[in-house]
């Protein structure tokens, strides 16, 4: 790693199937985010609306079910994996979800050269890769500086909403937030957020579900 090249998150997965590669042809224009320009949520939505956004929406699950059940907010869901962007956009149609846009992308892009300053209502981080192994920890996504990013695009009042299902990492962004002069623990329940098929493999396999949701103030 060259210095000052900044530490990767995530590991790209890319194949697609044919029937997922013809969807990312049929609905990207539609539902899909570019990255050449700051993002113009009126534009991109039709309306003017709060903007949750939402760093790894794996296949949308979670995604497409909290935003069926809150149409009065608008969705940015960000994915890295070609697959899951696919599948997601997919659901978008299939559910007929007015309030979804997707963009395939690194969610620290997304952050610091589309969204500007207060611009978002929420920043939900939904089982995030978790590293497990301590040499590995200094790639997990929630740090100092993401902290900072975040409480910087949120409204004054906006959330972050972190879940995972690795003990170490909820102490770790427990540790974040406690340390963030941005941001507060406002509780550790997981709200209206659903259950999905990763958690319940994560409940399956014998670990506790940890929800933190920090307020910017």
């Amino acid at each position: 790693m060259e210095r000052g090249e900044a530490v990767r998150t995530w590991k790209a997965r890319r194949r697609t199937s044919s029937g997922q590669a013809a969807d990312l042809v049929r609905l990207g224009p539609a539902y899909a985010v570019p990255l050449d320009r700051p993002l113009d949520a009126a534009a991109v939505f039709g309306r003017r609306a709060p903007l949750v956004l939402e760093v790894g929406s794996g296949t949308g699950e979670a995604t497409a079910a909290m935003a069926a059940a809150d149409p009065s907010r608008d969705v940015l869901a960000v994915e890295v994996h070609t697959p899951g962007v696919a599948a997601l956009l997919r659901r978008v149609e299939e559910e007929g979800l007015r309030n979804v846009r997707v963009v395939e992308a690194d969610g620290l892009h997304v952050l610091t050269a589309l969204l500007t300053p207060g611009s978002l209502d929420e920043v939900r981080v939904f089982f995030p890769d978790p590293w497990p192994k301590a040499r590995h920890a200094k790639r997990r996504l929630v740090t100092p500086s993401f902290a900072a990013l975040v409480a910087d695009r949120l409204r004054p009042g906006g959330r972050l909403h972190v879940a995972t299902d690795w003990a170490s990492y909820a102490e770790q962004v427990l540790g974040v937030v406690d340390d963030s002069p941005d941001l507060s623990v406002a509780s550790r329940e997981r709200g209206d957020r659903p259950t999905t098929r990763f958690e319940r493999r994560g409940v399956a396999a014998g670990r506790e579900i940890s929800d933190v949701v920090a307020v910017r103030r």
